[in-house]
Formats: C-alpha cells, structure tokens, sequence
C-alpha cells in the first residue's frame, strides 16, 4: 500500500475519532509530514511535524535527554521514546510517531546496519509501542519503506480503539 493511501485510511480514522496527529522524524526528514498533508482536509486532523535530524534539535525540540542519546545512541528505542512523547507534549496532538534510523547508504555498524530504523507510538491515553525494523534496499527505499510504516503503525492503533 502506497504512503498517499496509507495516509488518507489515517486521517479517516482521525477525523472519526476527532484526533490529531503529529510526527517526529529524523531519518524520514518530513516523508511522514508530507505524504499527510498530500490529503485535503488533512489540517483537520494533522497538528504538526518536528524535523529533528541533529541530535541537538532532538533535545531542544522534544526535550530528549543528553543521557538517552549519549547511553543508547539516536537510533534506539529508548531516543523515539522520547522522541514521542516529546511531541505528544509540545503540540495538539492525541497520536504521535516518532522515527529515527540509518537510511544510508553509510552509517551502518555491526550493531545497527544500514536500514535500521525504530519506531516510537505515542497515544493521550498512555498507551506507547516500539518497534525496530531493519528495511532492505537503497536510501530511498529504506526512506519509502519507514513512512509506510510509520502510518501503518498509527492506523493500527486507531482500528485498535473502534
């Protein structure tokens, strides 16, 4: 399934449950903010997105903390946490995602290989998923790949809650 309709099942499930959205990326650079506001009307249910590639605006933006990062590295678990939560905090938002990864083509260690990206949902309610994918293929693919399932992952908790 495209991001566009992935998209468009996202802000149907938003608009019936009055909520809004809001995005924290960092590998995707926006891909997630964009492929949502491809959708008319999507100001109805879509607050805000926060590009936070550099480590510093991650903590400026979002208060993540120096400690998180320095212990755990920007792509981790513990990071879109926070990252998550962060914008749950500095926005309008009921749902947020948050992502950061190794898109590549460099970057990659034994560890963490290019195409390693976590995932961080974040809901009002309290509720909180984290996932770590490895995506195959070039820096776009991996790129395409994450958006996808970054909406993938907010629709399912929305259909969860019906």
């Amino acid at each position: 399934m495209t991001a566009i309709s992935l998209a468009r099942q996202v802000g149907q499930a938003l608009k019936a449950r009055q909520w809004r959205a809001v995005t924290a990326e960092s590998c995707t650079g926006g891909g997630v903010s964009a492929a949502i506001t491809e959708i008319a009307g999507s100001s109805g249910w879509f607050d805000c997105a926060f590009v936070t590639y550099s480590n510093e605006a991650k903590q400026d933006m979002l208060g993540v903390r120096a400690e998180t990062l320095t212990e755990y590295g920007a792509v981790s678990e513990p990071v879109v946490k926070e990252m998550a939560q962060g914008a749950l905090i500095h926005s309008r938002g009921q749902i947020s995602v948050a992502i950061s990864g190794i898109a590549g083509p460099d970057g990659g260690t034994p560890d963490k290989p290019v195409g390693t990206v976590c995932f961080a949902w974040a809901d009002t309610t309290g509720w909180l998923l984290l996932e770590t994918c490895c995506f195959r293929g070039d820096r776009q693919s991996v790129r395409e790949q994450a958006v996808a399932r970054a909406l993938q992952g907010i629709l399912d908790r929305l259909n969860q809650m019906q």
